[in-house]
C-alpha cells in the first residue's frame, strides 16, 4: 500500500520537531520552508549585535534529514493551499497530501503602517538580523564623517517593543556602548549613543509578573536605556518617530519588535482565523472542518479549559504541541483513538545582559546571577547539533571574561550575490 503523504509547512520549532519524531514511521514526508535550514529565534538579537555568527544558531535541514529516504526537504514558497483537492501549490511545484500541517509561525507586524514598514528593521529570520547587524555596524561607520544635523540621528537608536525580544536587544546594544564601541571607536564620544525602549504598555515583559517587569526595567536604566513605557510609535519617515501623544525622537535607526501577526499562507479561509491571525484549532491541533489539516505552534490558536485564551506563542508550546501531534499520528495509522493536547506552562524567561535576567516559574519568581544562568543553559541545549552548542558556549566564555566579540563584520552582498538571487527566483518562476 502506498505510505500516507504528509506535508509539513514550516521548518520552525513546530515543523521540525513534528517531522523528527515521525520521520521513522509509515509516512512520506514533505517538509517546505523558504530556507534551506532551521533558524533558531530565540537569539537572533545576539546575531544582530555581532555577540554570535548566523551559523551558530542556524543548521541544514537536509543534514537532519540525511539517509531517510521518506522525508523530503524542498526550499519553497507557498503560494496557495487548494483545501478541496489536497494540494499544496508552491512557487517551485505542486505538492499533493493526505495530512497537512501548517507550521508557519508569525512575521513582523507593522499594523498597516508602510513607512514604518519600509523604513524600520525587523528581526523575525536569520537573514533580517544579519540585515540589522549591518545597519548597526555601518551606522558607527557613518559617525566618523556624516553631519552635525545627522549625528543627532546615528546616535540615537530606537526599539519598539518591550517584550523579550526588545528587552534583550536594548540590553544588548547597552552593553555594546558600554564595553565594544569605545574600545573599536576611540575617537568617538559614546556618550552621546542614546538608547531608548519603546512600550505601548504600563510594564516592560507585560506577560511576566510584576517582579520580573519591575525588575528588567530597572536593570536597564541601570545600564543607561531610556524606557519609555504608555508610548505608542504612530508614524516613522526614517528620520523622525512621531508618537502618539505628539513627542518626536530623532533617529535613523528604528527596530521593530512591536507586534507579530500570524503568517498564514493563502488559501485558509478566513473562517478559521482569529485574532492575531492565527488559524483556530481544535485540542487535537486540527482545523476546524478540515479533519486532514492541522496547524502547530505561534499559527495555532487552541482554546482549552485551562487555555480559554489560547496558548502563549512560546517555543516551548511549539515543541510541545509537534511531539504531541507526533504521537496521534501515529496512533492514526494504527487506528486507535487519539489523545487531547495539555500544556502546563513550565515558566518564562528573559535576559537583559551579563548576569541579569529573569525568571518566572508556576509557583515562584527569581531574578539576577543564577536566572541568567538557568537562561543560558535552557537555550544552550535547545540548540540542535554538539558543534553549534560548543560554539555558542565559546563565543559566550569569550564574551563573559573579556566583554567583547570579534564577531563585528559587515557583509554587505555583492552585485554576483543579487544576481545569483534573481537568477534563482527567475528559474523557479519559470
Amino acid at each position: 500500500m502506498a505510505k500516507k503523504r504528509v506535508v509539513i509547512l514550516g521548518a520552525g520549532f513546530a515543523g521540525l520537531q513534528l517531522a523528527r519524531n515521525i520521520k521513522d514511521s509509515e509516512y512520506d514526508i514533505t517538509l517546505i520552508d523558504q530556507y534551506n535550514f532551521h533558524q533558531f529565534q530565540p537569539l537572533f538579537y545576539q546575531v544582530a549585535t555581532a555577540r554570535l555568527e548566523p551559523s551558530s544558531i542556524s543548521f541544514p535541514l537536509r543534514k537532519i534529514f540525511q539517509r531517510k529516504r521518506n522525508v523530503h526537504v524542498r526550499v519553497a514558497k507557498v503560494t496557495n493551499i487548494d483545501a478541496a483537492n489536497n494540494v499544496v501549490e508552491t512557487d517551485e511545484c505542486n505538492f499533493p497530501y493526505d495530512y497537512l500541517v501548517v507550521a508557519t509561525g508569525c512575521t513582523t507586524n507593522f499594523f498597516g503602517n508602510k513607512n514604518l514598514e519600509q523604513h524600520s528593521y525587523p528581526m523575525k529570520s536569520t537573514a533580517e538580523a544579519v540585515t540589522l547587524r549591518n545597519r548597526i555596524l555601518l551606522n558607527f561607520e557613518d559617525a566618523l564623517h556624516c553631519s552635525a544635523d545627522d549625528y543627532e540621528g546615528i546616535m540615537n537608536i530606537v526599539i519598539a517593543g518591550g517584550g523579550p525580544t526588545g528587552v534583550e536587544m536594548a540590553g544588548s546594544l547597552a552593553e555594546m556602548k558600554k564595553y565594544v564601541l569605545p574600545r573599536d571607536y576611540p575617537d568617538m564620544d559614546f556618550s552621546r549613543l542614546q538608547i531608548h525602549l519603546v512600550e505601548g504598555g504600563s510594564a516592560t515583559l507585560a506577560a511576566m509578573s510584576k517582579e520580573s517587569q519591575q525588575k528588567s526595567q530597572e536593570y536597564l536604566e541601570r545600564m543607561g536605556v531610556q524606557v519609555w513605557t504608555n508610548a505608542l510609535v504612530q508614524d516613522y519617515d526614517g528620520r523622525t518617530i512621531t508618537m502618539k501623544d505628539g513627542k518626536t525622537i530623532r533617529t535613523n535607526n528604528l527596530i521593530w519588535a512591536a507586534g507579530v501577526t500570524g503568517n498564514v499562507p493563502a488559501g485558509i479561509p478566513k473562517e478559521v482565523l482569529v485574532k492575531g491571525n492565527r488559524i483556530k484549532v481544535d485540542e487535537y491541533n486540527r482545523v476546524e472542518t478540515y479533519p486532514n489539516i492541522f496547524a502547530l505552534g505561534d499559527i495555532a490558536y487552541m482554546e482549552s479549559k485551562d487555555w480559554p485564551k489560547g496558548h502563549p506563542q512560546l517555543a516551548n508550546v511549539a515543541i510541545n504541541q509537534a511531539k504531541h501531534l507526533a504521537k496521534n499520528m501515529k496512533r492514526m495509522l494504527s487506528g486507535t483513538e487519539l489523545v487531547k493536547f495539555t500544556y502546563k506552562n513550565p515558566g518564562t524567561m528573559a535576559t537583559v545582559g551579563k548576569r541579569k535576567a529573569v525568571v518566572d516559574l508556576p509557583s515562584f519568581s527569581f531574578q539576577g546571577f543564577f536566572a541568567w544562568t538557568v537562561w543560558m543553559f535552557l537555550h544552550l541545549m535547545l540548540i540542535l547539533s554538539v558543534k553549534n552548542k560548543l560554539i555558542i558556549f565559546i563565543n559566550w566564555a569569550i564574551s563573559y571574561f573579556t566583554n567583547d566579540t570579534t564577531l563585528r563584520l559587515i557583509l554587505l552582498p555583492t552585485r554576483k550575490q543579487i544576481e545569483l538571487a534573481q537568477e534563482h527566483h527567475q528559474l523557479v518562476d519559470n
